[in-house]
């Protein structure tokens, strides 16, 4: 789906959820002065096309227990088969994230640990017995800016 598919009232709709995904479609209707059927229906619109991938409650590692986010970056070895590597990877619980990336890594991997022993075990049995050259991590100390992407503009 190209940007231009989307009409203003879709962007309006895009921004109040993305704001806020609990926010009754009632209410959404009423700031876009449409039906509450209208909304259910753009939202479900969206969501087929892929613009809106999903809601989620979103936990705090932290208070859960992961004291430790630490980014690891992977140099895959020469013959390495990203696909088969990223196959093991989603198998480790403790890995949330995972990007294809230019630069020094093949692959830019985000891990909760429970503490920084628990990220040394996880580098050395799980990360580091996959096809990887190198490996570096670096241990987070707060997130600074977390935030949903906003609309571009029209």
């Amino acid at each position: 789906m190209e940007k231009k598919d989307l009409d203003e009232l879709d962007y309006k709709i895009l921004s109040m959820v993305a704001e806020n995904a609990r926010l009754p479609f009632l209410e959404v209707a009423r700031s876009c002065n449409v039906s509450g059927a209208a909304i259910h229906q753009r939202v479900q619109r969206l969501t087929e096309l892929g613009v809106i991938k999903g809601s989620e409650f979103v936990l705090d590692p932290e208070k859960i227990g992961y004291g430790t986010c630490a980014f690891i970056g992977l140099r895959l070895r020469k013959h390495a088969d990203e696909n088969l590597i990223v196959t093991e990877l989603r198998k480790i619980p403790e890995v949330v994230e995972c990007h294809c990336t230019t630069g020094s890594y093949d692959l830019l991997v985000k891990i909760y640990a429970l503490n920084n022993q628990h990220l040394l075990s996880v580098l050395r049995e799980r990360i580091q017995t996959l096809e990887v050259d190198r490996v570096e991590s670096i241990i987070s100390f707060k997130e600074l800016i977390r935030r949903q992407m906003s609309m571009p503009e029209k």
